[in-house]
């Protein structure tokens, strides 16, 4: 069986070291690929593959980005046939309204707050992994054009 990916986009290394060791916490460090700003993500999603291997099961996007913000990325994404039912949560500290609206107007999957408290945060990724690593099912479409 292929090893399932989660694809963490964050550039602000507190919050990414924060997740990755919430990651750890619950087993799932080996699964996290990370991707510094959104055009990395986007290199990334977009790669040439002879497989689905490396498509991760879900992508965990902040929104605040350099280069390419965390709205174009989903934008991209739901606009391309390849990934256009891969799953995105949202991982934000952004309380605005307007943030979350548009996420889900634009596609996301889920939108989830970031906690400062490690043991809330830790469990929200948790729930995050069993969810979209082990429930989930979505049709495989990551043969490229």
């Amino acid at each position: 069986m292929a090893k399932k990916v989660i694809l963490l986009v964050e550039d602000n290394s507190d919050d990414l070291e924060l997740a990755l060791l919430a990651l750890k916490a619950n087993g799932m460090e080996n699964e996290a690929v990370v991707a510094r700003d959104g055009q990395q993500a986007l290199d990334f999603l977009f790669a040439e593959r002879s497989s689905c291997e490396d498509i991760p099961e879900v992508v965990l996007l902040d929104l605040k980005l350099p280069f390419v913000d965390g709205f174009e990325v989903l934008r991209q994404l739901r606009a391309n046939q390849a990934t256009r039912f891969l799953p995105v949560v949202i991982l934000s500290s952004s309380r605005e309204e307007r943030d979350l609206t548009k996420c889900y107007e634009l596609g996301a999957n889920s939108y989830i707050q970031k906690s400062l408290d490690f043991s809330k945060f830790t469990e929200s990724v948790r729930q995050l992994g069993q969810y979209w690593l082990d429930l989930n099912v979505v049709p495989c479409t990551c043969q490229r054009a």
